[in-house]
């Protein structure tokens, strides 16, 4: 059976005094609606986050990314002085596995120490999306819980390579 819970998030006001509430829907998912590849990547992203380089932050990632061949590729945040040089795990394991000779992904899984889902940043969902819209997306969270979305949920209206073939207009 599914659980389906609603948080709030509020965002801080434009100036114009009135504070603008977000929701989101998750849907918490039992564990035998995984396959066991998928409980393995969630427990490589765990073992992962703790090999994490965040000195600054605190803010420990780990990611396992699973490959259409069946190889698990990992990889942790790492965090520089210079924060902008800065890598999150998402991007570490997919350029292990590009890196390797490895394009085709089925899923990705996502550890943190949040209480609540740790979502990817805009740049790690844009570098998943260049290789497919429905690799499958587990968050999971410490005390077990976790839920499954696709890269074209996390990241609608998303920029592909479709839209670089895409006819332009003369100008």
């Amino acid at each position: 059976h599914e659980d389906k819970r609603r948080t709030r998030t509020t965002l801080p006001n434009d100036g114009s005094g009135d504070e603008v509430a977000v929701f989101h829907l998750f849907i918490i998912t039992p564990m035998d609606t995984i396959t066991e590849q998928e409980r393995r990547l969630i427990e490589r992203s765990k073992e992962a986050k703790s090999f994490a380089h965040a000195p600054y932050s605190k803010f420990r990632v780990g990611a396992a990314l699973l490959s259409k061949s069946g190889t698990i590729f990992s990889g942790c945040n790492v965090e520089n002085a210079a924060y902008p040089l800065t890598t999150c795990a998402e991007r570490v394991a997919i350029t292990k596995a590009v890196s390797e000779g490895h394009k085709e992904f089925i899923a990705i899984a996502v550890a943190t120490d949040l209480e609540d889902f740790g979502f990817p940043c805009g740049g790690c969902r844009q570098v998943i999306a260049e290789f497919g819209l429905d690799i499958r997306f587990i968050l999971t969270k410490p005390n077990g819980e976790y839920t499954v979305m696709t890269v074209r949920e996390l990241l609608p209206h998303s920029f592909t390579a479709k839209d670089l073939e895409a006819k332009r207009q003369e100008v």
